[in-house]
């Protein structure tokens, strides 16, 4: 995991902010085959959410505008949809994607946060992967980190780890 403060780059092009929660790790596995993880909505259902949480289904419309919908299911049953768009899709790069909006660029009852994912290959077989959570405000940063934001994220990473290398 990373922690960084306003001042400083953490990754090309992207400022720090101080509503960000960051997770940073070396994955085993090629770029081209974690972005397929995050952008295959068959691969995707499959290492989204921690156990004993599920993802019920997954849309994706790859390309900026593009809608996103990701239902996970809680350990009760209860569906939680999650619509957005992407922002930006660098294939086997950079996904960049917001609830701030919904398909047609309709703004959302209450925006949470803006994702930016960055795959950066260290050689053929790993990868620098950082998953960055900018939030709109203190507060809903804090809410996300109190779900616990750093456990259940680095228990997909690993999930998603584990996934991209069986491609």
């Amino acid at each position: 995991m990373t922690s960084t403060t306003p001042s400083q780059d953490v990754l090309p092009g992207v400022t720090a902010h101080a509503n960000d929660l960051v997770l940073t790790r070396e994955l085993n596995a090629p770029a081209a085959h974690l972005f397929r993880c995050w952008t295959e909505p068959v691969l995707l259902v499959k290492w989204f959410v921690p156990p004993p949480w599920s993802v019920a289904s997954a849309e994706v419309d790859l390309c900026p505008g593009g809608r996103s919908v990701i239902v996970m299911r809680s350990p009760q049953g209860q569906d939680m949809p999650n619509e957005g768009v992407y922002l930006e899709v660098i294939p086997n790069r950079r996904l960049v994607f917001t609830d701030a909006y919904r398909a047609g660029w309709v703004p959302s009852d209450k925006p949470f946060m803006t994702a930016i994912i960055d795959f950066d290959p260290l050689d053929d077989q790993r990868t620098r992967y950082t998953a960055i959570a900018r939030h709109w405000n203190a507060q809903d940063r804090k809410t996300h980190e109190d779900m616990g934001f750093h456990t259940g994220w680095g228990i997909c990473a690993d999930q998603l780890e584990a996934l991209a290398r069986t491609l």
